[in-house]
């Protein structure tokens, strides 16, 4: 793997494991799912409001159960907005274009690569196994787009530019969705 990637990958796991989550996060991402949310470390992306819109979880929850998607979309909105493009047809269309270009292929690949990285990372700070996850990454990385949530979540947590598939579907929901602007449904009781 790339070095670029492995200290990129280091950097991004510091910064989110700097900062675990609270139980008033926990609180309220519980409230944004509708059940608790098992395996999360962090909240690895806030809406302007300070509401969680991703998580991060560990790679193995509770119990012993291997857990692939570390980058975890919880904000309503977010969650609303990238299933109304699902919903659409914006797999099969950047399913072509993942087809068809070389160089999103590569890019995709690299997202891949970054998003394995980061889960090592997590896992070795926090001592947990990969073993049966090694390998696997999220949302059909690196050769389809299967879920746009997990995408559209790398993106939230690590930045524009980690997964160009996430970015395309970030623009592609601005109109219903920006994480620089506030539609936040859900109360954030004190």
């Amino acid at each position: 793997m790339d070095m670029t990637i492995i200290e990129q990958a280091k950097g991004l796991a510091d910064k989110v494991l700097a900062q675990p989550a609270t139980e008033h996060d926990i609180a309220v991402v519980e409230r944004q799912l509708g059940r608790y949310p098992r395996g999360m470390v962090a909240v690895g992306a806030r809406c302007v409001c300070g509401r969680p819109l991703a998580v991060v979880t560990r790679p193995l929850l509770p119990g012993g159960v291997p857990f692939p998607t570390t980058c975890y979309l919880t904000g309503p909105e977010a969650v609303k907005a990238i299933s109304h493009i699902e919903a659409e047809g914006k797999m099969k269309e950047y399913n072509d274009m993942l087809a068809e270009n070389e160089d999103l292929r590569a890019g995709y690949e690299r997202a891949h690569e970054l998003y394995l990285a980061f889960r090592h990372e997590i896992a070795l700070a926090l001592e947990d196994s990969e073993e049966h996850i090694e390998g696997t990454s999220a949302g059909g990385m690196p050769v389809r787009v299967k879920c746009l949530h997990a995408l559209l979540a790398q993106t939230l947590v690590m930045g524009e530019g980690a997964n160009p598939i996430g970015d395309m579907a970030l623009s592609a929901i601005k109109h219903e969705f920006d994480p620089a602007v506030c539609r936040c449904a859900v109360e954030n009781e004190e």
